[in-house]
């Protein structure tokens, strides 16, 4: 083995045997005083009532997954826009790419929106 994959595999020993005696300590030290007042679900100071489960509509999930993506493109799109001008050579290139890249965005951002899935009712 080289020098380097021994320093990556001494790491990940002392990473993983850290994590395991960390896990072992807090279930050692941990009190187990297990009480009905402590499995109550907490509700900001007021006493829980009705059902803890309840059904959520999927339009939520749909616009959390759509923030998501728009988010992501705005972390992709960041750090090439700080580094396009420094780059010498491959400027075209990277255009085409990021521009390939935000019309596929856009082409899922109409998909969502021609589906309805940006009306809120």
């Amino acid at each position: 083995m080289t020098q380097q994959a021994i320093t990556i595999a001494v790491f990940l020993a002392v990473g993983l045997l850290f994590w395991m005696v960390a896990l072992a300590a807090s279930h050692l030290a941990r009190p187990r005083r297990p009480s009905a007042t402590k499995e109550t679900a907490y509700e900001c100071g007021i006493k829980p009532f009705g059902r803890a489960w309840y059904q959520v509509h999927v339009r939520y999930y749909i616009y959390a997954l759509l923030f998501v993506l728009f988010d992501v493109e705005v972390a992709f799109l960041f750090p090439w826009a700080t580094i396009f001008r420094r780059l010498s050579g491959f400027e075209i290139f990277l255009l085409v790419d990021v521009l390939i890249f935000l019309v596929v965005l856009v082409f899922g951002l109409v998909y969502a929106w021609r589906k309805g899935a940006l009306e809120w009712e």
